[in-house]
């Protein structure tokens, strides 16, 4: 749920994303897992923290 919420944000703001979805890769899941994420979804951008879980307030600053 968090995730179809975050990536609609991201979409609804003109947000430019790569999506990586751990249902059909889950190699992803160990990259996370060693990165210190226990939550989804995780949003990394450039010059920024990284975001777990839908955070409107935190999305906001990727709003160009």
């Amino acid at each position: 749920m968090q995730c179809r919420m975050t990536e609609r944000y991201l979409k609804e703001h003109n947000v430019p994303f790569e999506e990586r979805n751990i249902n059909d890769e889950p190699q992803y899941i160990d990259q996370l897992k060693a990165q210190g994420f226990r939550s989804l979804p995780v949003v990394m951008a450039k010059d920024a923290d990284p975001i777990m879980g839908f955070r409107p307030d935190s999305l906001k600053a990727l709003v160009g």
